[in-house]
């Protein structure tokens, strides 16, 4: 594996991203920032904006195309970092835990359940707690791990 590692990060929803721009500065990687509408990124070469239309899975389907064994994909979409997974991709949610091969399988089980009890069962039902600062601590030491093993391999 030689090349560059770059992030590509599905930005619409993403808590993370001031700090994905700071790791990536210091390591001196590119960011791609993928979203259906546009975002305000820094003016930076490293930082590329990806705007996609507004169709249903845009922002996954360009992610999921551009995903690499060179990339590291930020996102807390249980089934695009499935996709992201089988290109090879290192897989990060916002809250710095990682998605692998072996945990992609019960976390799509647990979406899918999760989804047929709110469905019946309505407003009872919530979701993930609050994002905190440990999950954002969390996020950086994860980031910088993974861009520190990706350079080691290339």
């Amino acid at each position: 594996m030689s090349g560059t590692p770059t992030i590509l990060v599905d930005a619409d929803a993403c808590p993370v991203k001031d700090e994905i721009y700071r790791v990536a500065w210091r390591h001196e990687v590119p960011v791609k920032v993928v979203s259906n509408s546009r975002l305000r990124v820094p003016d930076h070469p490293l930082i590329e904006r990806i705007t996609v239309s507004d169709g249903f899975d845009a922002a996954d389907d360009w992610i999921a195309a551009a995903a690499d064994a060179l990339s590291i994909v930020v996102t807390a979409d249980i089934l695009l970092a499935d996709r992201a997974l089988k290109a090879g991709a290192t897989v990060l949610a916002p809250n710095g835990k990682p998605f692998t091969t072996a945990s992609i399988g019960p976390a799509i089980a647990t979406r899918a359940i999760m989804a047929d009890l709110r469905a019946g069962m309505g407003a009872g039902i919530g979701g993930p707690p609050p994002f905190s600062k440990a999950d954002r601590s969390q996020f950086l030491q994860a980031l910088d791990a993974a861009l520190v093993r990706l350079n080691r391999a290339g």
